[in-house]
């Protein structure tokens, strides 16, 4: 009796999921509505292809253990690095390097942890996304 009764739930999540994954209006490949438009992207569209790499390789390791976009957590917001330092190579060098490295003294007592096995450009990948915070 129990294998019955979890057959309707079971069917009821599968239907669920595949409502979920389709549903919109198929357009053919190369026409447009009147609505949509087709010009390029605004002029930040660099900058979200750049934040979106290093937030997704970000995505991947232990950083939001420690840090969040906008609070202060063991170490201090993506928002507050940002504004501490402005986005020139220099910085972004400096902090790929803290990120691979470690560190402790910039902002507080709590050392941060050494990622050694993160490349350098990727590094100054995640630095990229964090200095775009604001």
């Amino acid at each position: 009796m129990k294998k019955t009764m979890w057959m309707p739930v079971c069917m009821s999540a599968v239907l669920l999921m595949a409502a979920c994954g389709g549903g919109g209006e198929k357009k053919e490949e190369g026409s447009t509505s009147s609505t949509e438009t087709t010009a390029p992207a605004a002029d930040n569209s660099m900058v979200a292809d750049v934040a979106g790499k290093g937030k997704e390789l970000m995505a991947a390791q232990d950083c939001a253990t420690c840090h969040k976009e906008t609070e202060k957590v063991i170490g201090p917001s993506f928002k507050e690095v940002a504004a501490k330092y402005p986005n020139t190579p220099e910085n972004v060098a400096t902090l790929a390097d803290k990120i691979i490295k470690g560190g402790s003294g910039n902002w507080g007592e709590v050392p941060m942890a050494p990622h050694a096995a993160i490349s350098k450009s990727d590094a100054e990948e995640m630095v990229k996304y964090i200095l775009s915070v604001k």
